[in-house]
């Protein structure tokens, strides 16, 4: 059996490339594909109140989010879910995407992003 530890203090986070959210890559810093995690994906997110990730569309990855404080919305096409405090959500369907936005082509860009990589849900806009 294979493990690998990477403490808190020692993860690097950064703010993501179109939304600036601060969030960090745990399955590459745990180099995951080396210990035989082929399929994994495990980024943390930081959303302050009132901050949301991109609008966007998945296609071929499954993304596991976990609510650890506070309360918050998650909209699944055109279903707005509220989520409460360790509450759990699998979405099937989500694409296994390049390392960050700014290396995906027009294309790949516009399939994902269909209103644009900046683009905040409904109920945030305006």
């Amino acid at each position: 059996m294979a493990y690998r530890v990477l403490s808190a203090a020692d993860a690097f986070w950064r703010p993501s490339n179109q939304m600036k959210v601060e969030n960090t890559d745990l399955g590459k810093q745990l180099e995951a594909t080396q210990l035989g995690a082929t399929q994994l994906g495990a980024r943390l997110w930081r959303l302050a109140p009132g901050q949301a990730s991109t609008k966007h569309r998945h296609f071929d990855q499954e993304e596991l989010y976990v609510l650890l404080e506070g309360h918050g919305r998650a909209r699944v096409d055109d279903e707005l879910l509220d989520l409460e405090p360790l509450d759990a959500m699998l979405v099937v369907g989500a694409p296994q995407e390049l390392a960050n936005t700014l290396e995906m082509s027009e294309e790949q860009l516009a399939r994902l992003y269909p209103d644009g990589p900046q683009a905040l849900p409904p109920e945030l806009q305006g």
